[in-house]
């Protein structure tokens, strides 16, 4: 990113109150030189992202709620704070955190800083053909590995024991994504109270509860050019509870060619090189030792908890609460992938779709 000079003008994006955000960031971030440059990042459907340049060159992350309808329990910016730094000496890697402002009073919501992180971000299936065949498949590995690590980390250790309950996960989350679906849906779509209901009634026995991350994809890591994990973001699902649920997810989201059921359109892992699901349990099953026997169970419930969710973002692309973006298209978009979305969880349960 090219270097401001200081008759730059501060750039000027919703949701940054550029005045008081660079202040906040001559007492915090001194090495940062005015002016600051804005920028919102793509690929946020939830929490805004945005990259931080100064008049040197040098960059960093803020992270921010939505600019309206935030929902009590979501986008708790202190929370996902306090994970990051907790983990940073950990064997999971993270961004360095910078600082958090807490309150309203500087940006009109909280807001936190950590270092950026420079990478290849396999958001779909043309970014990661830029990458060679061999990361590919070290990113394979190195997902699952990153995994494990995560699962693995001693909540006492770090200080996350109290992060969240310890029992019920399951039970728990389906309680809480069924009444984020009441509170922001804008029409009645029956199968995702059927598939709640089928899930609740099927739940397998839970081990000790581990850090969930809650949203465990390619395009939520930042990888380095030989394909390792250099940095997990979105850490703003993340609780403690089943690791399952987490391996669910990325099963969820790793598309292979030929699928019909999918997570995203235009996969990351449907461009050649790539492991198969198949790969991805063989690995974790074995440097974790879980018993996988029950995966499918958590693949559909992260087909349904990923629609209830762009449930949510269609409320909010609807609202025009979105960092400007075009609403009514995209709310259209995902009224149609939250439908598909639940066809896919029906579809893993051998339900009638």
């Amino acid at each position: 990113m090219a270097a401001r000079d200081d008759s730059t003008p501060l750039t000027t994006v919703e949701g940054i109150h550029a005045d008081e955000v660079t202040a906040w960031f001559a007492e915090h971030v001194p090495e940062a030189r005015a002016p600051l440059g804005f920028d919102l990042i793509a690929g946020g459907r939830s929490n805004l992202t945005y990259a931080v340049s100064d008049s040197t060159g040098a960059r960093w992350v803020l992270r921010r709620p939505p600019l309206g309808h935030v929902l009590a329990t979501a986008h708790d910016m202190g929370r996902e704070h306090r994970i990051i730094a907790a983990l940073a000496d950990t064997a999971v890697p993270v961004p360095t955190v910078i600082g958090l402002s807490p309150d309203d009073s500087v940006n009109g919501a909280p807001f936190y800083v950590m270092d950026f992180v420079d990478g290849p971000i396999l958001r779909n299936r043309e970014a990661a053909e830029l990458i060679t065949m061999e990361a590919r498949e070290t990113a394979t590995a190195s997902m699952v590995d990153v995994l494990a690590e995560i699962h693995a980390v001693d909540l006492d250790a770090v200080g996350l024991a109290e992060l969240g309950r310890h029992d019920g996960y399951i039970e728990r989350q389906l309680k809480r994504w069924q009444g984020q679906w009441e509170k922001t849906k804008t029409r009645e779509l029956p199968v995702i109270d059927a598939v709640h209901d089928r899930l609740a009634a099927s739940i397998p026995p839970q081990g000790p509860a581990t850090i969930v991350h809650g949203d465990y994809r390619l395009d939520n890591c930042i990888l380095d050019s030989d394909g390792h994990v250099q940095a997990v973001l979105d850490w703003e699902l993340c609780t403690l509870g089943d690791p399952l649920a987490d391996v669910g997810q990325l099963c969820m989201y790793w598309t292979e060619p030929g699928d019909t059921l999918v997570a995203a359109p235009d996969a990351p892992t449907t461009a050649a090189g790539f492991g198969t699901r198949d790969d991805l349990l063989a690995r974790y099953g074995e440097v974790s030792g879980r018993d996988l026997s029950e995966v499918d169970f958590y693949v559909a419930f992260g087909f349904w908890k990923l629609a209830c969710i762009c449930e949510g973002i269609v409320k909010r692309y609807q609202a025009g609460v979105m960092g400007g973006a075009d609403g009514s298209g995209l709310a259209e978009m995902f009224t149609i992938h939250v439908a598909n979305l639940a066809a896919a969880a029906a579809t893993t349960l051998d339900m009638d779709a």
